[in-house]
């Protein structure tokens, strides 16, 4: 069932293209939210990015507030069918 999961809706274009906009290298970003308490690595971050791994909302609250985005903004595309 977990793979299911990990297949169903992959929020990682979202990640990328937000990162992306914000002109951040994903090693700039994992030490942003490390110093916020989000103790996220590089390698893990890719795997958000590339759909490998799910996201913890603890990590999208502190994106959120680095992009100053709405959830919205993470979940765009997703309803889609």
């Amino acid at each position: 069932m977990e793979q299911k999961i990990r297949r169903d809706r992959c929020m990682g274009d979202n990640l990328r293209r937000l990162r992306a906009d914000s002109g951040l290298s994903q090693e700039k970003l994992c030490a942003e939210l490390q110093r916020r308490g989000c103790d996220i690595g590089r390698t893990t971050y890719a795997k958000y990015e590339s759909g490998e791994l799910n996201i913890r909302a603890s990590v999208i609250i502190e994106l959120k507030k680095i992009y100053e985005c709405s959830y919205d903004d993470f979940f765009s595309g997703l309803d889609i069918n």
